[in-house]
């Protein structure tokens, strides 16, 4: 039986006797801020779509493949079944312009019935239709193709099935064929020929893509004649240690399986930087662990070896970061589970647990829906969902009305210190390279914090020379110079984005020029800045503390 690795290795082997480069994987914290997490194998790519001259200059080509981490919550709710994930891996070829339809498809074939010796049972094409947005025509060539490599089974579908495009976004987009393998669909290939405007209207692109996605659970499912994802070798090991003899009545299959799914997405998100936290991804990793504890009420500590056994020779990272790993586990373990104790002590208490009892257990406790649902089958997730979002509509109003002159902080010193937090990231940039990217911020009438990409504390050689470059900016007293422009140039201009915030198709931009008159700074900001750099006073790093693997933190002040 072939395993997962081998069907990883010969995937990637494949296209790379075909022509292609292989990229390693992305980290699953995308740098595009309009995504939490990465989603798809193509969306570290997108990019060269529209700029196919820059594929060739960054890897060497304009035909790629790749494994890439991928992550979704969508269907989080749905995990245990037998088809649902939260991490998976993605298989996926890439073509900025090298080969489109014909070459596509012709690979995809080639992989299922000769390297995989699968017999595919039908695929499927883009019906066309004549939306208001400008009609988009049936995918003839792709169903031409098709019935040359001998396939008859060629059905037809519709616009939300047999065509990609951005959601609520501008970008590239077109028509899919989808490949189906023992009524599974294991394959989906875009054929990238549109651009979709703001408005929602349809134009050709002149350097047409391929974008294909598979799923390597489900076709490891396909392949090793499995009947659900949880049977195949990516998770028997991992099943057969959580079945603990010890397990309490309430564990189940389901269960089991929640625990196996989680165990590896929690893994990888810490790997790659995640720490538990109340907002964004480090919300989802902390709503992954507390689940865990509230439905296993064990850490099971032997998984996370387990994890990194299968995975580290091909993922550096997990290796490299094994003992954060541990400790952000433990630790998260030996914080809920006091409170969880309590809140379920709580719960015994109560007669009948309605949508807001089990808000104010949340609340109180950190108790997850899933550990009260667990008890009280006859709470609904729709039902607290809504309660939750009737409690954050209440809590925004209450801070709208105190904060009634606006939220932003219009104080004098928190704008100077706005303005020195751009020429803070500059600075590093200047020092260490483009590619430190800021992962976060605060700033308070005291100090300013950043948060930035880099895998080691700040020499005492190289703390002084990034204020140094600061201060020189400060003295230089340059004009800080606000211009709104379109989102699409701002970009083209390098401009800097703020981490996880998500922008519309006209942006405001700050850009501060060194004493050359050559750009030294630029960012999207919604401000407030200073007018000049003189304004803001000597600057000065007051702390550089790690807070995340290859995460740091500096905090500064303004004398």
């Amino acid at each position: 039986m072939m395993t997962a690795e081998e069907i990883r290795q010969k995937f990637l082997a494949f296209f790379e006797q075909r022509g292609h480069k292989i990229v390693p994987s992305a980290s699953l914290i995308p740098t595009d801020p309009s995504v939490l997490l990465t989603t798809a194998g193509m969306q570290p790519f997108k990019d060269y779509y529209l700029q196919p001259a820059a594929a060739e200059k960054d890897f060497g080509g304009v035909n790629v493949a790749s494994v890439q981490k991928c992550f979704r919550t969508s269907d989080l709710d749905e995990v245990g079944d037998e088809t649902h994930l939260t991490f998976f891996e993605m298989l996926g070829n890439f073509s900025f312009g090298g080969y489109f339809k014909q070459r596509a498809i012709e690979l995809a074939h080639e992989f299922i019935t000769h390297e995989l010796g699968l017999k595919i049972d039908y695929v499927t094409i883009f019906a066309g239709d004549d939306s208001p947005a400008g009609g988009i025509p049936k995918d003839e060539e792709s169903k031409k193709i098709w019935q040359k490599l001998g396939l008859t089974d060629i059905r037809a579908g519709g616009r939300n099935d047999n065509f990609w495009g951005p959601t609520g976004t501008a970008g590239p987009c077109g028509p899919t064929t989808e490949i189906y393998v023992h009524g599974v669909e294991v394959w989906n290939l875009v054929f990238n020929e549109y651009y979709c405007r703001p408005n929602g209207q349809f134009e050709k692109l002149s350097t047409p893509g391929v974008d294909t996605g598979m799923g390597l659970e489900r076709l490891t499912m396909i392949v090793q004649k499995k009947n659900n994802l949880f049977e195949t070798d990516l998770f028997t090991h991992l099943l057969e240690a959580v079945a603990l003899p010890d397990q309490t009545e309430n564990d189940s299959e389901r269960t089991n399986r929640i625990v196996a799914d989680h165990y590896r997405a929690i893994v990888f998100l810490i790997a790659d930087g995640v720490q538990p936290s109340n907002k964004g991804a480090g919300y989802v990793l902390r709503r992954l662990l507390r689940r865990l504890i509230a439905i296993s009420r064990a850490d099971h500590p032997e998984l996370i070896n387990l994890v990194l056994d299968h995975y580290q020779a091909r993922y550096e990272e997990l290796k490299k970061n094994h003992d954060l790993i541990v400790k952000v586990v433990t630790d998260e373990y030996l914080r809920f589970s006091i409170a969880l104790n309590r809140g379920l002590e709580e719960l015994k208490k109560l007669d009948k647990v309605d949508a807001k009892t089990a808000f104010q257990l949340y609340e109180t406790y950190g108790l997850p829906f899933e550990a009260i649902k667990d008890r009280r089958p006859e709470l609904t997730r729709a039902d607290f969902e809504k309660e939750m979002a009737r409690h954050q509509q209440v809590s925004r109003a209450g801070l709208a009305k105190k904060f009634a002159g606006g939220l932003a902080d219009h104080e004098p010193a928190t704008i100077r210190l706005h303005t020195a937090h751009h020429l803070l990231l500059a600075a590093l940039q200047q020092v260490f390279g483009k590619q430190l990217k800021q992962r976060g911020s605060n700033i308070n009438q005291e100090r300013l914090r950043l948060d930035f990409t880099f895998d080691r504390k700040l020499t005492v050689e190289e703390t002084p020379a990034v204020e140094k470059i600061v201060n020189e900016k400060i003295a230089a007293d340059r004009p800080v110079i606000r211009k709104e422009m379109p989102r699409a140039e701002a970009e083209t201009l390098g401009a800097e984005k703020e981490f996880g915030q998500k922008y519309g198709e006209t942006v405001a931009v700050y850009f501060i020029e060194d004493e050359n008159g050559k750009m030294f700074s630029a960012e999207f900001c919604g401000g407030p800045h200073a007018t000049r750099t003189g304004e803001l006073g000597r600057f000065k790093i007051i702390k550089d503390e790690a807070v995340a693997a290859g995460i740091r933190r500096i905090k500064a002040t303004l004398d």
